[in-house]
């Protein structure tokens, strides 16, 4: 989800609701400490430099109990992140301590926004010599890197 969609989303809530993609609810009063823009330089493991933006949210499970996030606020701190800060129109990610923290991307699902869960990948698969495969096949146990394919 990217920031224009929360934008357009916020105002149709009457409650900012939190859910993890398993439909565990994230507190009731869990606070927004954070609305920020993460620019990422990288270069993969094939050699190519990449450039990412996201929009991050952070998420902190307060002791507060008596105050709620409405929706007004959270696009009130939106609005003023995009002034002050000159935030772009980027895709959302979710910063949400559990056991350590997690990064999220954000969906909505008609009533609640969902964290749903992030995972990594190699963005140089062809260099690496891993063959594209459809998710349904499972993947071979041998290592098809080799010393001299340039894999990570």
């Amino acid at each position: 989800m990217k920031l224009s969609d929360i934008k357009k989303i916020l105002p149709t809530l009457e409650h900012v609701v939190f859910q993890l993609a398993d439909g565990t609810a994230v507190p009731a009063h869990v606070h927004v400490t954070e609305v920020g823009q993460i620019s990422k330089n990288f270069i993969d493991c094939g050699g190519t430099i990449r450039v990412e933006h996201t929009v991050n949210f952070q998420l902190w499970n307060a002791d507060d109990y008596e105050h709620r996030l409405k929706p007004d606020k959270l696009l009130h701190i939106i609005q003023l992140s995009e002034e002050k800060l000159q935030i772009g129109d980027y895709e959302i990610e979710v910063e949400y301590q559990r056991d350590t923290i997690g990064k999220y991307s954000l969906d909505f699902d008609g009533k609640n926004l969902v964290l749903i869960n992030k995972t990594t990948a190699c963005l140089a698969l062809e260099s690496c010599g891993i063959p594209l495969k459809p998710l349904h096949v499972v993947a071979s146990t041998s290592n098809s890197c080799t010393p001299d394919s340039g894999c990570c």
